[in-house]
């Protein structure tokens, strides 16, 4: 056998090799937190848990830098928490992608952010990335009687004014966490809402239009979360497929925002998630914007585009 040989391919994200070896193809720069120059939003990184390895980026915007030096009360912020994409297999809070993105949605909005850092696959299976999301939310949670470890959330952070986002593989992980915390609770907090950006749903059922999506892209899809969550019953599996999940309509949040893009293979699966939970017997209000001519997370490709500042703007007032 020569090392060159391939035990997965799921290029351009991930190849693995049947000697074992892992090769990420791209998501693996980082940048380290900053003051942002541009916008004045800060950011830095905390550990959440040693074992397994957990943390987190928070970010505080400019207006909130009048107040840091002293005690005076300040005006607490709305918080974001954000699940980065890349296939439950590449990407962190660390990236430059991500944290020019946040930088920039934190100075927009006016929030607080925590973006988290989770364990990907393969070499941390799913459930963790989802086990390591929630340990995060725990520990954020953890601030909200304002004695938490971390002095930026226990001063600029309203707890009752919650929201969670992700983009792809991270919009499930939003999902998810949401229907977790509508079955469980979070002590402290209070989720608005919920922004789903080109979320990874997928099943063995074709929805919309996927009756013509070429096969190799449906086994694409499928194949990804198969590697990803080794132990899964499939493309229904409920963490993958909400229309399959009984505990849907107890989605913890009061209003979900959904994006999706025309070019997009996952296009129709958000659509999907929409109409199912509002057949669900949820009661919230759910909106899906559609970006004409383009493709997955284009706003990560191209942040300065019309349609990516078009999904800022719509962003910034669902958080407001």
């Amino acid at each position: 056998m020569s090392n060159e040989e391939l035990a997965y391919d799921f290029s351009p994200i991930i190849k693995v090799y049947k000697d074992g070896r892992v090769e990420r193809l791209k998501g693996t720069d980082v940048v380290p937190p900053s003051t942002d120059p541009k916008t004045g939003v800060q950011s830095k990184d905390f550990v959440i848990s040693q074992e397994p390895a957990v943390s987190a980026r928070l970010y505080i915007p400019k207006s909130t830098t009048a107040t840091t030096t002293t005690s005076a009360p300040q005006t607490k912020l709305p918080l974001l928490i954000y699940f980065h994409g890349g296939g439950f297999c590449i990407g962190s809070s660390s990236s430059p992608t991500y944290h020019s993105y946040l930088n920039a949605l934190v100075s927009e909005a006016n929030v607080v952010a925590v973006s988290v850092d989770y364990r990907l696959a393969p070499e941390h299976p799913l459930p963790a990335a989802y086990d390591d999301s929630w340990a995060a939310l725990k520990w954020v949670a953890s601030h909200s009687d304002g004695n938490g470890s971390e002095d930026w959330l226990n001063r600029f952070a309203d707890f009752h004014r919650v929201f969670f986002a992700g983009d792809s593989a991270g919009a499930n992980i939003t999902h998810n966490m949401a229907v977790k915390l509508g079955c469980e609770g979070l002590v402290g907090v209070k989720l608005i809402g919920i922004v789903l950006v080109h979320p990874y749903f997928w099943g063995t059922e074709p929805v919309g239009a996927e009756l013509t999506t070429p096969a190799a892209a449906r086994e694409y899809m499928a194949g990804i979360w198969s590697f990803a969550c080794t132990s899964t019953s499939g493309s229904d599996d409920p963490l993958l497929n909400p229309g399959k999940d009984p505990k849907l309509k107890q989605l913890g949040c009061v209003k979900v925002l959904v994006f999706v893009a025309e070019k997009d293979v996952l296009k129709d699966r958000g659509w999907h998630y929409s109409e199912t939970l509002k057949r669900s017997g949820w009661n919230g209000d759910v909106e899906v914007i559609e970006a004409e001519g383009e493709g997955h997370v284009f706003h990560c490709i191209n942040p300065t585009c019309d349609n990516a500042v078009a999904m800022e703007k719509k962003i910034v007032a669902f958080l407001n």
